[in-house]
């Protein structure tokens, strides 16, 4: 996959809009996403060696916000049960044209993979079929927080026995000195990747208003509520984490 430079927040702007996955954010999302979440590339290799524990023969795997499929991918590498398939879900336009054109490339350098469907939809109105995996990678904290519980009902609902839900999010802490310093130790990430102190300013502008991240006890208690009968964490670099929530 070509990385273009992430360069969206780079010169001065009179009014920064709310963050969008548009077209030019679809364009250079690979390079930014890997300079500003810590430990990404290693979440979505070892969810694909995860799913390749839960997923069940001749059962769905959903990829839901999938952006670029980089998770799609990961599950057509690493699972290996029969009749699997995974079907991608973003609402993003963009994201989904550039996806089918990623997975459609990524089936010219490897043999056997699990056939996918890209799909551009709302996932909150989305009609799920009996799933053995379902991931929701970095998709949850830009979900409305009033609407967040239903989704992951349905989702405990349509999963089958066995299976497992993947969450990964970025995390808020309850207590203010720990949230604190993961926040700085965060833009540290970011500085050393090559943002300048503009471009974070203008970037969390632009963020604050759509992505609301919970801390991992809200995490735990909703997927309790929604069903689930264990969570837990695998992962956690700085203020990002990914959790494994079983039916």
């Amino acid at each position: 996959m070509k990385q273009t430079p992430d360069r969206i927040f780079a010169q001065p702007l009179e009014q920064v809009p709310d963050f969008v996955f548009n077209e030019d954010v679809a364009k250079v999302f690979p390079d930014m996403i890997k300079r500003s979440v810590p430990g990404y590339p290693t979440i979505v290799e070892n969810l694909g060696v995860l799913a390749g524990q839960f997923a069940q023969p001749h059962s769905v795997l959903y990829d839901l916000g999938c952006s670029l499929g980089a998770v799609t991918q990961a599950l057509r590498r690493h699972v290996r049960s029969d009749g699997c398939r995974v079907i991608a879900v973003d609402n993003s336009h963009a994201m989904v044209e550039r996806c089918s054109e990623y997975l459609h490339a990524q089936d010219a350098m490897f043999q056997e993979l699990l056939p996918v469907q890209v799909i551009e939809a709302d996932i909150l109105s989305l009609e799920f079929q009996p799933a053995s995996l379902v991931a929701l990678n970095f998709t949850l904290q830009f979900i409305a927080p009033e609407q967040r519980l239903a989704l992951l009902s349905r989702i405990r609902q349509t999963l089958l026995p066995g299976g497992a839900l993947i969450l990964s999010e970025k995390l808020r802490f309850e207590d203010t000195e720990e949230h604190a310093l993961l926040g700085e130790l965060h833009l540290a990430f970011k500085r050393a990747n090559g943002y300048s102190e503009l471009e974070i300013a203008q970037k969390r502008s632009a963020i604050e208003n759509v992505m609301k991240p919970d801390s991992l006890e809200q995490h735990r208690e909703r997927l309790l509520a929604a069903g689930f009968s264990k969570v837990v964490p695998w992962f956690q670099c700085l203020n990002f984490a990914s959790l494994i929530a079983l039916p």
